[in-house]
């Protein structure tokens, strides 16, 4: 899915809980704010050509973006919790992810309607770059969306965010806890943060939920990463660049 736009808590809020809070923040925060970053430097280039193919900035960024947060996140960790449980603790909870993330998927590619885009779509055809180059690009495309993305966001969106919401002391709040407001806060600032805001809402109240039911982390990544790779393989096998 793709990522474009992001709301945050503000820098200050962060700083006025206690370091022993801050301390669980960061390793939820960086891998997101830095990837968000980059995003907010293409601002300054041109990403796209006349014809709507991606720039050279906008081609390599790719994979740096995805070779920086992946490192910030293999630093991190050792200090998230959440990723030390199992992935799946029956069939049953295998079967409903794999169910969700296909689900948003087939919702997804139908939801491109006008008015529930915003911004423009920049296509991201990494094959401009020539047959043998393209293929590492879009391997690196695939891997970045498929594994590094929905973690990163995972971490930030239902591990943080849903949580700290509900109390800035968020590590005391157990994962899966439903506040209306905090659950209405992620769905919309998850939404927001993608070209497709009402897609990516609807995905948001899709995760929100297995993370209910499930109370577990690893689920939501995983249904997340379903979807990106699907989507991803949707795109190279149609060449409907402009998801990417």
């Amino acid at each position: 899915m793709r990522t474009e736009k992001m709301t945050a808590p503000q820098a200050g809020a962060v700083m006025d809980v206690p370091s022993e809070v801050q301390s669980g923040i960061w390793p939820r925060v960086v891998p997101f704010a830095a990837y968000m970053g980059f995003i907010a430097l293409s601002s300054f280039f041109v990403v796209s050509t006349a014809d709507g193919t991606p720039s050279t900035f906008e081609l390599w960024s790719y994979p740096i973006k995805t070779l920086v947060v992946a490192s910030l996140l293999v630093f991190f960790w050792s200090r998230l919790p959440e990723l030390k449980t199992p992935i799946f603790v029956n069939w049953q909870e295998a079967l409903v992810t794999v169910g969700v993330g296909l689900g948003v998927y087939a919702l997804w590619v139908r939801m491109d309607w006008p008015w529930a885009i915003q911004g423009e779509l920049s296509d991201y055809n990494p094959f401009v770059a020539g047959s043998t180059m393209g293929i590492a690009l879009a391997v690196i495309r695939i891997f970045g969306a498929s594994v590094i993305v929905p973690i990163m966001e995972e971490l930030f969106w239902r591990s943080f965010l849903l949580r700290y919401v509900v109390n800035a002391n968020f590590e005391t709040v157990r994962l899966g806890t439903f506040t209306m407001v905090s659950c209405v806060a992620t769905v919309v600032l998850f939404g927001l943060e993608h070209n497709l805001w009402l897609a990516g809402m609807m995905a948001g109240i899709c995760y929100n939920g297995l993370l209910y039911w499930t109370g577990r982390l690893w689920p939501c990544i995983i249904a997340h990463a379903i979807t990106n790779l699907v989507l991803g393989i949707h795109v190279l096998t149609t060449g409907e660049w402009y998801w990417w």
